[in-house]
């Protein structure tokens, strides 16, 4: 079959490998849309990072591995010892794995496991996946997974991914309503958070962003004021739209220094900051913010269990509607050219391309 396969920094091939076999307790998948993530990203311009050189302890993965953790499809095999999925079931898949055994797990914490793997950086982009039947979170027949859909929603699915990692993130914060929300970054997560926001009855959501396509996205999917930090005092402007008092939540999607100062910044007292981004170099804070004005800062990891169907759920009713995210689908073989190095080298057009497998 036909894989995406990540064999190095900036080495993406389509191989063709062995079939995976359904096993006990497991279900095969024939993906349908399959997510790039920034992970994906940072792999192909740092990595390997998250994907491992040696054998991954739970997976016992390394390089060349394939890509593309954010993916729904079909079942067209179930294994023995599974109940409620059969064959034909439209799924999302759930990719992070962990081993139950370490600190955090007996406590119930899975996404922050000592040994985190994930789906997608060993199974994802492909003609066929297997997964243990626990990551397979069935889909209603309301939500549909093929191109073209009339609803126009085709592809949505491959987005319950990264949805449920804004979803966890906004969980995380101490958020009520009639709060006064900060989004730094309007990237895929960022623009996820704010339809989490809109979806959970939050009015006043103020972002700020660079990229002109990507504050247009922004305006378009619930945020109330947009602000470009290169052309406007962003901490200037929340405080006037605060009566000068400060966001009470603010979530930091962007990754660097900058954006991380700004989110802390635009904060009321005792607000709290929820860091969602990756880092390629270690911030610096200054505490005495957190001291003087007693902030918080909180770290958002992946979902936990609920997360997947509560995104499911919003996307069913109509709360979440995600597929104008959507900027690009193209085909496996296209992914080097229209995929990696378009999200890289045309930034400001894309916010998700999905690789459609049947194409």
């Amino acid at each position: 079959m036909r894989a995406v396969r990540f064999h190095g920094r900036g080495d993406i091939r389509v191989d063709e490998i062995e079939e995976p076999v359904c096993g006990d307790g497991q279900v095969k998948i024939r993906p349908a849309f399959v997510g790039i993530c920034g992970s994906d990203i940072h792999e192909y311009l740092a990595g390997p990072t998250i994907v491992p050189a040696t054998p991954h302890p739970l997976t016992d993965q390394k390089l060349p591995t394939t890509l593309g953790h954010e993916f729904s499809g079909t079942i067209e095999e179930v294994g023995s010892g599974v109940t409620g999925l059969k064959v034909g079931d439209r799924v999302a898949v759930k990719p992070n794995l962990y081993d139950s055994t370490c600190s955090n797990c007996t406590v119930g914490r899975f996404n922050c496991c000592e040994k985190v793997g994930f789906i997608g950086f060993s199974s994802g982009l492909s003609d066929h996946a297997v997964v243990d039947s626990r990551h397979a979170i069935l889909l209603p027949d309301s939500i549909p997974l093929d191109v073209g859909a009339l609803t126009g929603c085709g592809g949505d699915t491959a987005l319950v991914e990264p949805l449920a990692v804004a979803w966890h993130a906004v969980s995380r914060s101490p958020l009520q309503l009639g709060d006064t929300v900060l989004v730094v970054g309007a990237g895929p997560i960022s623009l996820a958070i704010i339809q989490v926001l809109k979806a959970k009855g939050i009015t006043s959501i103020i972002a700020a962003e660079v990229s002109p396509r990507r504050r247009e996205f922004a305006l378009a999917l619930g945020a109330s004021e947009v602000f470009n930090p290169i052309e406007v005092d962003v901490i200037a402007q929340v405080l006037a739209l605060t009566d000068n008092v400060g966001a009470a939540i603010s979530f930091e999607c962007s990754g660097v220094q900058a954006g991380l100062n700004t989110a802390i910044a635009g904060l009321r007292a005792r607000g709290t900051t929820i860091v969602v981004s990756l880092w390629e170099k270690k911030p610096t804070i200054d505490a005495s913010a957190f001291v003087f004005q007693e902030k918080h800062v909180t770290g958002a990891a992946l979902y936990d269990d609920g997360d997947f169907e509560a995104v499911i759920a919003q996307i069913a009713s109509g709360g979440i509607q995600p597929h104008s995210m959507i900027t690009s689908k193209i085909r496996m073989e296209d992914i080097d050219e229209k995929g990696f190095k378009a999200l890289i080298e045309e930034k400001d057009k894309h916010v998700k391309i999905l690789v459609d497998i049947s194409a």
